[in-house]
């Protein structure tokens, strides 16, 4: 195996271990809104608590979406090295469905964790981001293919 191969699937592995410890009951929400509310402070900013839900509420979605947007990247990758360029759908449609199916997984070891639950909806706010990071990826390409082509001509 290639030394880049490689570094690609341990790179990809540690997401799925940084992802697996943010699942831990050292980020529930309860925690995750006392850093935002000490961020604030510190900021100076003063919310509503019920504007403060709302923010602390989208920011763990967004970071959901995140982190499975960077994790659908991260396999898609490890499934083609080589080619780094080409897009391929088999591996994007791969890259998406394991990432949601890691996100099953995930959630399902959450009901298991104090102080947190498992949710569907936040299965498929993962599974989202992790087809938000290929739009964006397969966009990205379409973009860099039509720029090439105009400086070509």
């Amino acid at each position: 195996m290639q030394p880049r191969v490689v570094l690609l699937w341990v790179v990809t592995v540690a997401w799925a271990g940084t992802i697996s410890v943010l699942s831990t009951g050292a980020y529930s929400s309860s925690v995750t809104g006392l850093l935002l509310a000490q961020l604030l402070f510190s900021l100076h900013i003063h919310l509503a608590p019920h504007t403060f839900a709302t923010v602390h509420f989208f920011i763990r979605k967004l970071a959901h979406c995140t982190e499975y947007a960077v994790f659908a990247l991260l396999l898609y990758h490890s499934f083609e090295p080589r080619h780094p360029e080409r897009w391929d759908n088999r591996g994007a449609l791969s890259a998406v469905i394991i990432a949601g199916l890691f996100s099953l997984t995930d959630e399902y070891h959450q009901s298991f964790v104090p102080g947190r639950t498992a949710s569907l909806v936040d299965c498929g706010i993962d599974t989202a981001g992790a087809l938000l990071g290929m739009v964006l990826l397969y966009a990205g390409r379409r973009l860099h293919a039509r720029n090439n082509e105009g400086v070509k001509r």
